[in-house]
């Protein structure tokens, strides 16, 4: 029997400066850093009409994990049927969210001392990783589009990235989101070793649909380039059939428009390991 995904990480060894992923699909991923320490990051593990596979990770498989980050409400990044699976078997986990989804995550079974809303600003120190929210810009459908959701919450951030260290290394999950004003100075200051950017985009069709967009193929690779990312790795473009992107596409753009910008497109559910150049 295959290993998990999660376990498939536990015999990667790992030294100073390094951490260990593996892309679980989608927006996922499991994040190990040299101490042991695991977090899970929009994890979508249940089966659901549409998907074109499966997840090799069962939710209630997922044990050893410290930290569930959720990005925002969207099925494919807060799974709600798989959050109590993993909670039980993770019992020391803890589920950091967008303050204005906390309840929504209380309610799909998650005791409430193990769910820390949180905001852009806010800087938390959970199980060795240190763990910073910024806006995502994007909607709960296109009649909120694009927006940060603030209207729809009481004046706050409803849609987040995660800025994470851990190991020595930068990583910048985006979760969804499209360019908005300041994103790109804003990510150069925090001197990103590794971004995990969306790229499949946005069109009139999909938006008839009710599906908000995300960032481009090209957009991404713009955005790697102007905030200075060490290293650029896509996600969000493979899980459904009538909302995908193209990695190829991707390289394609930074070859031409944007060379010098290392991406890596990891093979799912397989371990990789990431570095960073930069003292800290």
């Amino acid at each position: 029997m295959s290993p998990t995904p999660i376990e498939a990480l536990r015999g990667v060894p790992l030294v100073d400066r390094q951490v260990a992923l593996s892309w679980l699909g989608q927006a996922g991923f499991v994040l190990r850093a040299p101490g042991g320490t695991t977090a899970l990051i929009d994890p979508f593990l249940s089966p659901w009409n549409g998907r074109l596979y499966e997840s090799a990770l069962p939710a209630s498989e997922a044990s050893g994990v410290d930290l569930v980050l959720i990005t925002h409400e969207h099925v494919d990044h807060f799974d709600a049927a798989s959050a109590p699976a993993i909670a039980a078997a993770s019992p020391e986990a803890v589920f950091v969210v967008p303050t204005p989804i906390a309840d929504m995550v209380t309610e799909a079974g998650i005791a409430p001392d193990r769910v820390l809303g949180v905001q852009p600003g806010g800087d938390e120190e959970i199980a060795g990783f240190r763990v910073r929210p910024v806006p995502a810009r994007h909607g709960v459908t296109m009649r909120d589009a694009y927006g940060f959701g603030e209207e729809l919450s009481g004046g706050l951030i409803r849609f987040l990235g995660f800025v994470i260290d851990a190991g020595g290394v930068r990583i910048y999950h985006a979760g969804d989101t499209i360019h908005f004003p300041g994103m790109e100075g804003m990510l150069r200051d925090l001197e990103i070793d590794v971004g995990l950017l969306p790229i499949n985009g946005r069109d009139p069709e999909r938006e008839a649909r009710d599906i908000v967009g995300n960032l481009s193929e090209r957009e991404a690779g713009w955005l790697a380039r102007v905030a200075d990312f060490d290293l650029l790795i896509p996600m969000h473009y493979d899980l459904f059939a009538r909302n995908r992107g193209y990695p190829a596409r991707l390289v394609d753009s930074v070859e031409r428009d944007h060379p010098g910008v290392p991406v890596f497109v990891p093979p799912r559910e397989h371990p990789f390991v990431c570095s960073s150049r930069r003292p800290r």
